[in-house]
């Protein structure tokens, strides 16, 4: 008698298992093998995984697992109340007191059918009512993973529909909304300061070999697959169009008279170094002297000259480089090889890697500081964008678009990983203990459903009994 009040009234809604005794046995194992604290230590409280377990008790489950004893003892009160009732009104019909007791027997009895009804429906959500082995019941312990199946199918087809997630968004006017939040200075000193946060954060993270591998990678494969030499060729004829070169011809003709002048030794020795043995030293050094005065006559004048023939040969030779450039199969061949070579030197290589090290200072450099270039050209950015997306309405309408967009297409193809995110972490979690947070939730509700089905099965017997005596008389 003392299991069948248990699961009448609710008061072990802690300890009442699935199965019945074994399930309760089970319970108790899990707090040490004790029924109290001095089997096995403070006795924790009901939930599933124990201290951080996914469907721990917290301190509003326990208030709430208190208010739900509370109706179940409300509702038991009634329903004993009503057995006492119809005890005395039987008594009182059976001793002649007056036609009154069989209405108010009718209206007991009929309650109590109600409350009794009634607590079977609702404790057989939970667990087997009286433990008995009664199919359909213990509806949640053992259809929880049913439940969470067509939970994520109900979540996926009406919350992660493509029209309803669109027009969701439409609603909310998220265009608009941003375009206001970041109008405001304020907040768009927090959103660079976050950006700049980020971007340090995210350079930090990075690994500075990994980094320079792929950018010298990148380069030189792109190096390798873009042919460079129609490019100059194109370069070099526009340089001579406009004349650009003479500048660098003027500067090799000032350095080269300036070398002849200081080193004149330096040509007299070539000059004589290179004579035959058997020509008189007098010989040599009159040849040597004349070359190097011809020498410096020929550089001084295209020096002064800027119409000297051998500067027209320059412009030619250069006009001529740059249409083989273009055109000629041999010389873009030969840069070809060229620039392969080049690339492929160590020091080319550690020139580009090194090349990353400094961009990233730079970056991270610009970042810390408020006042730098990059964060003061990135909020007015940012806010100049508030500023256009708080009053143009086609700016607004292209920016919901987006996001429409974007979120339609992530629900669409993810919709499973979605909605397998409900299903798999209900399966994950223990019958018993969710069947408890469930009750510990909703259970204070329904136990309502008992007091009605008391007072309403009552209601319905007493008007039975009446027009039963009515008509039949």
């Amino acid at each position: 008698m003392e299991r069948t009040y248990g699961d009448i009234d609710g008061a072990g809604t802690g300890g009442a298992g699935t199965g019945g005794a074994g399930t309760r046995g089970a319970a108790d194992a899990d707090t040490g093998g004790g029924r109290g604290p001095k089997a096995g230590g403070a006795r924790p409280a009901p939930g599933g995984g124990g201290p951080g377990g996914p469907l721990a008790f917290s301190a509003a489950d326990q208030e709430k697992q208190r208010a739900v004893r509370q109706m179940k003892t409300l509702a038991t009160g009634l329903l004993l109340a009503v057995a006492l009732v119809y005890v005395l009104a039987k008594w009182a019909q059976s001793a002649g007191l007056g036609g009154w007791s069989g209405y108010v027997a009718a209206a007991a009895e009929a309650g109590m059918v109600g409350a009794l009804a009634d607590w079977f429906a609702v404790t057989a959500l939970f667990r087997r009512p009286l433990g008995l082995p009664i199919p359909h019941t213990a509806i949640i312990p053992t259809k929880k993973d049913q439940l969470g199946h067509s939970l994520g199918e109900f979540v996926g087809e009406n919350f992660l529909a493509g029209d309803v997630v669109r027009q969701r968004l439409r609603a909310v006017g998220i265009g608009s909304r941003l375009g206001a939040w970041l109008a405001e200075p304020a907040h768009v000193d927090r959103v660079t300061a976050e950006l700049a946060t980020a971007v340090r954060g995210a350079l930090t993270v990075l690994r500075d070999a990994d980094v320079q591998a792929v950018v010298g990678e990148a380069i030189t494969r792109r190096a390798d697959a873009q042919e460079i030499a129609p490019g100059l060729g194109t370069m070099l004829e526009k340089v001579v169009a406009d004349g650009g070169h003479r500048r660098v011809v003027d500067l090799v003709c000032v350095r080269a008279h300036d070398w002849l002048t200081l080193h004149s030794d330096s040509v007299m020795d070539a000059v004589t170094g290179g004579a035959p043995g058997w020509t008189p030293r007098f010989v040599d050094r009159k040849v040597g002297d004349r070359v190097y005065r011809e020498l410096l006559r020929f550089v001084t004048e295209m020096r002064d000259m800027p119409d000297h023939p051998a500067r027209g040969a320059v412009d030619r030779f250069l006009a001529d480089f740059a249409r083989d450039l273009q055109s000629d199969t041999d010389t873009r061949a030969r840069v070809e090889r060229l620039k392969s070579e080049v690339l492929g030197r160590g020091e080319v290589q550690d020139l580009i890697a090194s090349a990353w090290g400094s961009v990233r200072a730079m970056i991270v450099a610009a970042a810390e500081d408020e006042r730098s270039e990059l964060r003061l050209r990135a909020r007015a950015a940012i806010l100049s964008l508030g500023t256009r997306l708080a009053t143009d309405e086609r700016l607004q309408r292209k920016v919901d678009g987006w996001l429409e967009d974007a979120a339609v297409y992530v629900v669409t193809t993810y919709r499973g990983e979605i909605t397998s995110l409900i299903t798999e972490t209900v399966a994950g979690w223990d019958a018993e203990h969710t069947s408890r947070k469930i009750e510990a939730h909703i259970g204070r509700d329904l136990q309502f459903i008992r007091i009605n089905g008391t007072v309403v099965g009552a209601l319905a017997g007493l008007l039975i009994y009446t027009l039963t005596h009515t008509v039949v008389g």
